[in-house]
């Protein structure tokens, strides 16, 4: 639904260059939830701004529902209208909800179809549809004024979808909401992606984002794409950033002779006693530095980090054991003196899909 091919971005800044996108490659499904995650400067904002063509690449490609939209950027009036069309296709969700205080909420939502020259009859009760939709059924005649943050950002989100768009784009949504408003307005992202199909790609610095609606997401820094794939895909790669950053486990060895092992769970193995077969098996005491477990997409995930009593050749059993069990097994820490262990192999922009 959304590709973007050698995503080049470089504004010019105080007589210097400053390179936004460096060659980005993404790839997003239809019908998924996508998360793009990165601190603040890594690019994020200036991504989704091009890919609905409110910046213009430097150099590359944005094509959406099959439609090559950097070919339409300014080449005449034909393109221009096709590029207003195509847009009118893709909704925009801003950070700070972008609504017009002198409008009433029906107003704000009817707006973009006002540009569209949709009738006045059919623009009110598309908008009215609409605020059923959100969940604000009572509030077509309030102001931007009365409303708390997040029914603001229902209104925007209503608002992005008057053109009904197969494509919805999210710009740090919910940064601006307290956290139980956060949770209701990622609820309703999900309905709305299951109810309408929509494809929606959102972009966040918040892990806890990416945990609650996304079915894949990539790691920005720097003006590229470190890494990308399925959440599942991501949490079973050794080595993986995003893996580490949605389920941080802390804790290191506490003495020599020891081996240190990231434990993955997904799927049924989540749910099974591993780690205790595993000390049962072995007749080995286990330490568990740290752990953390959640749901993702419906599926228990979790990470485990634990501490094996020896040297790493003195635990290839053990640990060959949870891999046996489905389980991701990493060795991030192990005695100097022990055998060097195999560095996983660097990531690739996508994991294989």
């Amino acid at each position: 639904m959304i590709t973007t091919s050698g995503l080049t971005k470089v504004y010019q800044s105080r007589g210097r260059e400053v390179t936004a996108l460096d060659g980005v490659d993404l790839h997003v499904r239809e019908g998924e939830v996508y998360g793009v995650i990165g601190q603040s400067g890594a690019g994020k904002s200036s991504l989704i701004r091009c890919i609905n063509l409110l910046e213009r690449p430097t150099s590359g490609t944005v094509t959406v529902a099959g439609q090559d939209l950097t070919a339409l950027a300014g080449r005449g009036p034909r393109a221009g209208k096709e590029l207003r069309e195509a847009r009118s296709r893709i909704g925009m969700v801003f950070q700070h909800f972008n609504l017009l205080d002198s409008r009433s909420v029906q107003h704000n939502i009817e707006l973009p179809l006002e540009i569209l020259g949709v009738s006045g009859r059919d623009r009110s009760r598309k908008a009215l549809e609409l605020l059923d939709l959100v969940g604000l059924a009572d509030k077509a005649k309030a102001y931007p004024g009365q409303l708390s943050g997040g029914q603001k950002q229902r209104v925007g989100i209503a608002r992005a979808l008057a053109g009904d768009p197969k494509v919805l784009l999210s710009d740090e949504a919910t940064s601006a909401l307290d956290p139980e408003t956060t949770r209701s307005i990622l609820q309703l992202l999900r309905d709305l992606n299951q109810q309408l199909g929509l494809t929606v790609l959102l972009i966040t610095h918040e892990m806890d984002v990416v945990k609650t609606i996304c079915d894949s997401a990539a790691l920005m820094q720097k003006g590229r794409i470190v890494e990308s794939g399925t959440v599942g895909e991501l949490l079973a790669t050794p080595g993986s950033e995003l893996a580490h950053e949605l389920f941080p486990v802390g804790g290191t060895a506490s003495g020599p002779d020891r081996t240190v092992v990231d434990v993955t769970f997904h799927g049924e193995a989540a749910t099974q006693p591993v780690i205790s077969q595993l000390s049962r098996t072995y007749n080995i005491d286990i330490s568990i530095l740290g752990a953390a477990m959640d749901t993702v997409g419906g599926n228990q995930i979790g990470r485990m980090r634990i501490e094996l009593p020896g040297r790493f050749e003195e635990n290839v059993v053990p640990i060959g054991f949870l891999r046996e069990q489905g389980l991701q097994a990493e060795v991030v820490e192990h005695d100097a003196a022990s055998i060097p262990v195999q560095t996983p192999a660097p990531l690739t922009k996508e994991v294989a899909k």
